[in-house]
């Protein structure tokens, strides 16, 4: 066994660390100084939404991380360039009339830590036994929700306590380019589709994706993907309702950052631990429900800061649970061979639905307020979750022979 396999999955947690660490900065901490400097609600959430882009479209480029550099060459690449992002999105004036720039920022960065991503991936699906996808899957999911809470929670309180928020970007850029040490303990993946002419390596590539996408196991995956199941949407814009809630600067940072960040990673860890020891697509559908009771539940309780702080955490929770599962289902459906654009174009279809389910709680919030937010949130998911289980069972149907 290669020392890669050997690597606690703990090692995930901390490389996969800064590209949760650069979604929370904005959702959090960059979402609520501009909501605070009068930026409406609704364009915050389609700076959130553009923030998905590249997370969409990473698959078109995801060959190229299989196809040339190393993983770790792909990484520190990345890293860097990820460090910058982050300090440059803090650095742009919460401004309405700045808009246009931030999102030039959040577009260039967030193209830029997709690279990172996929070397952790591939390196995650490498280093990991069958047995423990959920596990794995866990570990790497508690660290990107990790981040997100220490991106958004830390961000947003040195933003409030330091002299300029740009510091607050320039210090979670240094954090992320110490998690490259955590390449110390990984082994380089085997070199499948390096060397050689490049266009027939690609070919490869596509032929090693095809096969994975006519499985039966990359159907169901597919099908997760497009629909809007556990998405967790509404997380992306509690610091911009806040003001709904009644809360505190300070409680959003706490709540929706660094609480958040510790709950939803522990909520991976129990949702990769749970994927383990039961079919992992009813896992998923199973998480996605819950996260639907937890949205009507907090619409329809009480507009106060301590109903924020419970819901919020619980929902964080469930969250951590839907990360979990989406990445043990992806992982079983994938094999090896070219691991970055096989995860990557789950990956980047799973982005979808978060994109225009953040869109389209942004436009519900805007006509409804908070509760018509979270029930149509709520709506969409379990409607989602009818589609899945009767697809299900027409193709349970089709696969039992005939008397």
């Amino acid at each position: 066994m290669s020392d890669a396999r050997r690597a606690h999955p703990v090692v995930f947690l901390v490389l996969i660390l800064p590209f949760g660490v650069m979604s929370g900065y904005l959702t959090v901490a960059v979402a609520y100084l501009l909501t605070q400097a009068g930026v409406s609600v609704e364009q915050v959430a389609e700076l959130v939404a553009i923030s998905f882009i590249p997370q969409t479209w990473k698959f078109m480029w995801a060959p190229i991380a299989d196809t040339t550099l190393t993983r770790k060459s792909w990484y520190l690449i990345a890293a860097v360039i990820s460090a910058v992002g982050i300090y440059a999105t803090g650095a742009v004036p919460a401004d309405g009339k700045f808009m246009p720039l931030l999102y030039v920022v959040v577009v260039v960065s967030n193209a830029a830590v997709t690279f990172l991503a996929m070397s952790v991936e591939s390196l995650m699906v490498y280093g990991t036994p069958a047995a423990q996808k959920g596990r794995a899957s866990g570990w790497f999911q508690a660290g990107n929700l990790g981040g997100g809470g220490l991106g958004g929670g830390a961000g947003l309180l040195m933003a409030q306590s330091l002299p300029a928020p740009w510091i607050a970007g320039a210090v979670l850029g240094v954090a992320c380019l110490l998690c490259c040490f955590a390449l110390l303990f990984v082994t380089e993946p085997p070199a499948m589709f390096r060397g050689g002419k490049y266009w027939r390596n690609l070919v490869l590539v596509f032929k090693d994706l095809w096969q994975v996408a006519r499985s039966r196991f990359g159907f169901f995956a597919l099908l997760i993907c497009f629909l809007p199941i556990g998405t967790g949407a509404a997380s992306g814009l509690w610091a911009a309702v806040a003001d709904d809630w009644h809360a505190t600067a300070d409680t959003v940072a706490l709540v929706t950052g660094v609480l958040g960040g510790i709950v939803s990673a522990f909520g991976c860890l129990v949702g990769g631990y749970l994927c383990d020891r039961m079919n992992r697509e009813t896992a998923y559908a199973l998480y996605g429900l819950v996260q639907a009771v937890c949205a009507i539940a907090m619409a329809i309780a009480p507009r106060t800061e301590p109903m924020y702080i419970v819901f919020t955490t619980i929902y964080a929770f469930i969250s951590g649970l839907t990360y979990a599962g989406f990445s043990a289902v992806v992982l079983e459906a994938i094999g090896l061979g070219a691991a970055a654009t096989k995860y990557n174009l789950f990956a980047s279809l799973s982005n979808m639905p978060i994109a225009y389910m953040t869109v389209v709680a942004g436009w519900a919030h805007t006509r409804w307020g908070s509760a018509g937010m979270l029930h149509t949130e709520a709506a969409i998911g379990v409607l989602a979750i009818l589609v899945f289980i009767a697809v299900t069972m027409l193709m349970t149907r089709s696969r039992v022979p005939a008397s």
